[in-house]
């Protein structure tokens, strides 16, 4: 992101993320990172995965946009946020590239960039994974966000949280419930507490189309960092 457009986004997500923050953790006084005089010590360092990327490039949209190119840009956004929060972020990835570190086939890369994924989560001390994604399916008509989580403490009050705030705030009148990431093998072998994001159903044209806007990029990031801030700080 250039400086003059993380500079012109700064008030926003102040703005943003102190009322949601309130709103999370239920407090009325609530100190930024920037503003505030006192240093906020954060023990938490927060990983955050762009899913896919480089030779797999994920779902494809109803227009045509892999699912990496934005994972990768609502993941950037959501480090600037974090910081801004006080946080030490790891990102797993900063560019459309893939992160394995062995393969001869596409299929073979794929696994090595998992596993990778994995080991980064796991030797991160203190971590608590934040993994971007999007949905895809054959009807045009489902939507709305859902949350993934693993069997690790308190990864699946986590994803509660979210789930019931994304539906608040971003996704009013879904059903979408928190569901354990069975199947899913970041979820399945990572030691830390952490929750998988489908944002959105890149299949659904009015959802793809908000996906796609840097507002509703914006607002999702505020959500997720509210609830990740909210949850490990309780």
């Amino acid at each position: 992101m250039k400086r003059e457009n993380f500079i012109a986004i700064v008030p926003y997500y102040l703005l943003v993320a102190i009322v949601l923050i309130g709103l999370a953790t239920g407090t009325s006084q609530i100190v930024s990172v920037l503003a505030g005089k006192q240093i906020v010590h954060r023990s938490h360092c927060i990983v955050i995965d762009a899913g896919h990327g480089g030779v797999d490039g994920g779902a494809t949209s109803c227009t045509g946009i892999l699912e990496s190119q934005m994972n990768l840009q609502i993941a950037l956004r959501l480090e600037d946020l974090m910081h801004l929060l006080g946080y030490k972020t790891v990102m797993i990835r900063r560019t459309d590239i893939s992160v394995y570190t062995k393969g001869e086939t596409i299929a073979a890369k794929k696994v090595s960039d998992l596993r990778e994924r994995v080991r980064i989560v796991n030797e991160t001390t203190g971590a608590v994974l934040v993994s971007i994604h999007q949905n895809t399916f054959s009807d045009s008509r489902y939507g709305g966000a859902q949350v993934f989580y693993p069997q690790t403490e308190g990864s699946r009050q986590m994803a509660e949280a979210m789930q019931k705030t994304l539906v608040a705030t971003l996704n009013p009148g879904s059903n979408r419930q928190a569901k354990r990431g069975e199947g899913i093998y970041l979820l399945e072998h990572i030691q830390q507490p952490g929750i998988l994001i489908e944002c959105g159903f890149l299949s659904n044209p009015s959802e793809e189309a908000k996906l796609r806007s840097d507002a509703y990029q914006k607002q999702l990031c505020c959500v997720i960092a509210s609830v990740i801030s909210g949850q490990i700080n309780a």
